[in-house]
């Protein structure tokens, strides 16, 4: 039997653990301050006692602080395994935190206690990111369980903060420590399709608009002797909507193909009926091509609303955290190579690159000139009432991970 061959044996014969971190995982809601969350310290605290449990022993928390969860930090976690080649490192960058259930009512079981069916997992966070986490996992443990030297170190890195922006998570640990070099191979398993087949390369630039719009109170009896800030709210919402008809490049790299511009969360103004409101606030998301200059678009966003504010006798102020545009990993960048490699000895499928509208923390890497590739096995339920994994997928990702470990060439 090849030394391959027991590995991934070794990770099939995991299967009730797999099932098993992914029910202790789920059954801690790790969710952001902005999300009424307590932030991921309980998450992160479970997930390194089980890995010293299992036989992890080196361990490296780099936390960020923040005043606003209870235990004043949000936890940054890295495990490393080394191995025969410590120049190009392998890492593989997971989150630890999830978005919150949503509506209950739309749940068939509890959010928080994974429940097994049709060989899926369902509960929130088992999919994004759970399923990427456990399979890095159980990936690095076949080498530790089977004493077998990795060809690359592995770095697993548990971040926090992912799902509202990273300031506390890959952010923070770009800005304060020296983590990475240009030599590292970065996988982030974190998006996919259903076979694995794509590998995502680029992603578009994220941009978050808050809108607030301000008039002047009044009853809607007497309109004339107010501004109504709703209606010129809604006037501006459509013409930022509007914006994908004036940035119209398209990127067929890309799905949808050209920058989005949409109006999405909407925040309460007036509690009552017969009253015009004074105050409105809105929000846009952006997905613009990395082509665009986002200072460009800013400024005929703000052109646009200046047009209402005339119109409507209303003042509008813009709010978001400045975006940093993200180049694409290189096409023949060698952590393309392995990882199409990788799928291809192990799954038997040819893959192609893409580019996503979705945010990731690849970005943050490529943005600061790290070569970072995204890539899993899902079916995109992330999000949804009754998030689900397909048990396969952990399995066989958990393999093709383990394929880049022991080095693609060695198969």
């Amino acid at each position: 039997m090849s030394t391959f061959k027991k590995i991934t044996d070794f990770i099939e014969s995991k299967t009730d653990d797999i099932i098993g971190l992914e029910k202790l995982l789920s059954s801690i809601p790790a969710m952001a301050p902005e999300s009424d969350g307590d932030g991921e310290l309980k998450k992160c605290e479970a997930l390194e006692k089980y890995l010293k449990e299992a036989g992890f022993n080196n361990f490296e928390r780099l936390d960020a602080p923040d005043e606003r969860v209870s235990s004043k930090i949000r936890p940054n976690l890295i495990v490393t395994i080394p191995g025969k080649n410590n120049k190009e490192r392998l890492w593989i960058m997971s989150h630890l935190d999830v978005v919150p259930p949503g509506d209950l009512s739309k749940w068939d079981s509890d959010p928080w206690t994974v429940i097994e069916k049709d060989g899926k997992l369902i509960g929130r966070g088992v999919e994004d990111n759970q399923q990427g986490l456990v399979s890095s996992v159980f990936a690095a443990l076949s080498f530790i369980k089977l004493g077998i030297t990795p060809e690359h170190t592995i770095k697993l890195l548990f971040v926090a903060d992912e799902e509202v922006g990273s300031q506390y998570g890959i952010i923070y640990l770009l800005n304060k420590h020296n983590l990475f070099t240009k030599d590292d191979l970065i996988l982030v398993p974190d998006g996919g399709d259903p076979k694995g087949e794509t590998i995502e390369i680029a992603e578009k630039t994220s941009l978050w608009l808050k809108v607030i719009t301000k008039g002047v109170q009044t009853h809607a009896s007497m309109p004339n002797t107010g501004k109504n800030a709703f209606v010129a709210a809604c006037d501006l919402a459509l013409r930022l909507n509007d914006l994908e008809n004036h940035f119209n490049k398209k990127d067929d790299l890309f799905s949808p193909n050209y920058s989005t511009f949409q109006p999405t969360k909407k925040e309460a103004n007036v509690p009552n009926v017969n009253t015009i409101p004074g105050d409105d606030v809105f929000y846009v998301d952006c997905r613009i091509l990395p082509y665009y200059d986002v200072n460009e678009v800013l400024k005929e966003m703000q052109k646009r609303a200046s047009e209402v504010e005339k119109k409507y006798g209303v003042t509008i102020r813009f709010e978001y955290d400045e975006p940093e545009a993200s180049p694409a990993t290189p096409k023949d960048a060698k952590i393309v190579k392995l990882l199409s490699s990788a799928v291809k000895k192990v799954k038997g499928i040819e893959t192609s690159i893409i580019g996503i509208g979705g945010g990731t923390v690849a970005a943050c890497l490529r943005a600061k000139g790290f070569d970072a590739v995204v890539w899993s096995s899902l079916d995109d339920s992330c999000h949804q009432p009754n998030e689900y994994a397909f048990i396969e997928n952990i399995v066989s990702d958990a393999k093709v991970m383990a394929a880049l470990m022991f080095g693609v060439e060695n198969i």
